[in-house]
């Protein structure tokens, strides 16, 4: 009856209400011309018959979850299932223990229905914390690759290609020492040694000279890229600037694999090689079991995947490099390379110097939008290279093999040729490299001839290369010794021409001087003649 009276009153209080409505809008009307008389009695109309439909879903909604909580209780929870055998008695224990709860719910509801109520007031809480987590930390805008305009200098090639270059350091003709970098993987010719300071070649005269690797930056892709046409682009491109004497390599991670073809394809023309954790074959035959076993342990699991990808599938590594460096977006390092990193290299990467170099690095890197290039140096890094560490040990070996050479030994002696690299290689190794494991500088130290490793106790993958005036000065004199600046410049020719004793101008007749090669062959020919005399 109570229920009655309440729906009775309700529909009253509405229908007064509407009423004065209409007497407002009937009165309004005899001013207005009648034209709001039949928008407010419609508006009304159409809000009693929403209010009405959403009071009877509501009560449809009600009635059929009871009907399938019984439909459920008939069909399924029954005594015999082996459900309810095994869940029905922890059930009963659980709401015996929230009994206590009693007192807080009506008295036709059972004690299990509590649940419900913690239910929805952890949701909310977790509401509250997750939204006061985000007005905290609020979430970093996603920042998109940005393209700059070219700016690289470029030589061209003979097969036609344009090999991008960019240089540091001192001129050319002053130059002490000259130093050519391959750059490593999602990298650019921008990389060289990152935040070294200007004045630091200056100081020990060094001329560096940076380059994009085939399809990377500004550099033309290669049709057919390897190992020896790695170091073929290198030879040439020391001759096209201007680097006529030996010069020293240097590489960084996976660059260093570039500067291993450089030492055995080119080795007369390098004085030696600097490199920072260095990689080398994870599928490298010299290397023991436990190398092996020591380098793969020290990898996450999807750097495994991509390097067992590019080894066996290389077809599906485009796939996973359009999602993520090639997406247009930039990301967080680790995950762009799927590295784990130690505290020290996260603490370098959270600095914004090394984030805005990074960020530039990468986005001079991905300028071609291609993944062949990337593809191609990760086949690269774990394919069969043609030659091992090992090789570069200087050995006498014969020119060939064969009867043909067989025959021509019993006749006469065969030319024995010198092979192998007899430069300085200096390996900078991190203790807390998790990128390239320390396991890396055993291997490196037992195979290649006279390899100096340094081990680094407190340095990660990064840390030692990056941002570090001292780690750079360190290198420079280990490698250099003391720094004695550039080269003195020539001085020039004194062009005046040649005066008398009275003032006047004497004209050189070129037919009259004898050049140093006229006076050389006439004093051999003159000892000839007493000679035969």
């Amino acid at each position: 009856m109570s229920e009655v009276h309440e729906s009775s009153s309700w529909r009253e209080s509405v229908a007064s209400v509407v009423g004065d409505n209409l007497m407002y809008s009937t009165v309004g009307g005899s001013y207005g011309g009648g034209i709001g008389v039949a928008t407010t009695a419609a508006a009304a109309e159409n809000w009693k018959y929403a209010v009405e439909f959403a009071k009877g879903f509501a009560e449809m909604s009600v009635e059929f979850g009871k009907g399938v909580r019984d439909v459920l209780k008939q069909s399924m929870i029954k005594e015999d299932l082996i459900l309810v055998r095994k869940v029905g008695v922890p059930c009963y224990k659980v709401c015996r223990r929230l009994s206590f709860l009693n007192e807080y719910l009506p008295e036709d509801r059972d004690p299990a229905h509590a649940w419900s109520v913690i239910l929805f007031v952890l949701f909310i809480a977790f509401e509250v914390l997750i939204a006061s987590n985000d007005n905290i930390y609020p979430t970093p805008l996603v920042k998109k690759v940005y393209m700059h305009h070219p700016s690289a200098s470029r030589i061209l090639l003979p097969d036609g290609r344009h090999l991008a270059y960019h240089q540091q350091g001192v001129p050319a003709e002053l130059a002490r020492f000259s130093m050519i970098a391959p750059h490593s993987f999602l990298s650019s010719r921008l990389a060289g040694i990152p935040g070294i300071k200007t004045s630091l070649p200056e100081e020990y005269g060094i001329r560096l000279v940076t380059y994009d690797l085939p399809g990377f930056g500004e550099s033309d892709p290669h049709p057919s890229r390897n190992l020896e046409s790695s170091a073929m682009d290198m030879l040439l491109l020391s001759y096209a600037v201007n680097v006529t004497d030996k010069f020293w390599v240097v590489a960084y991670s996976g660059g260093s694999m570039h500067a291993w073809a450089a030492l055995r394809y080119i080795p007369d023309r390098i004085a030696g090689a600097v490199m920072v954790a260095p990689m080398v074959n994870p599928y490298e035959p010299k290397m023991t079991k436990e190398e092996k076993s020591k380098m793969w342990k020290k990898w996450t699991t999807k750097k495994k995947a991509m390097y067992i990808l590019g080894r066996k599938f290389p077809r599906l590594l485009p796939y996973f490099y359009r999602r993520s460096f090639l997406s247009g977006v930039h990301g967080q390092i680790q995950t762009r390379l799927a590295l784990s990193l130690g505290i020290r290299d996260k603490a370098l990467l959270e600095h914004p110097s090394f984030e805005e170099f990074w960020h530039r690095d990468l986005e001079e890197s991905v300028r071609q939008k291609n993944a062949k290039p990337f593809v191609e140096e990760a086949v690269l890094q774990v394919s069969n290279w043609g030659f091992s560490p090992a090789d570069l040990k200087v050995q006498r070996k014969r020119p060939g093999k064969g009867i043909l050479h067989w025959i021509k030994s019993l006749y006469g002696q065969t030319e024995e040729i010198l092979t192998g690299f007899l430069g300085q290689i200096h390996v900078w190794q991190g203790m807390e490299d998790m990128v390239v494991p320390p396991s890396t500088s055993d291997f490196l130290q037992r195979v290649p001839p006279d390899a100096m490793v340094h081990r680094l106790l407190y340095e990660g993958h990064f840390t030692y290369f990056y941002f570090c005036d001292e780690c750079h000065r360190n290198i420079f004199s280990t490698v250099f010794g003391n720094p004695q600046g550039p080269l003195a410049p020539e001085p020039e020719a004194d062009q005046s021409p040649i005066q008398n004793d009275d003032g006047e101008t004497q004209d050189t007749i070129l037919g009259d001087v004898a050049t140093d090669e006229e006076n050389v062959s006439s004093l051999v020919n003159s000892d000839k003649e007493d000679y035969i005399d």
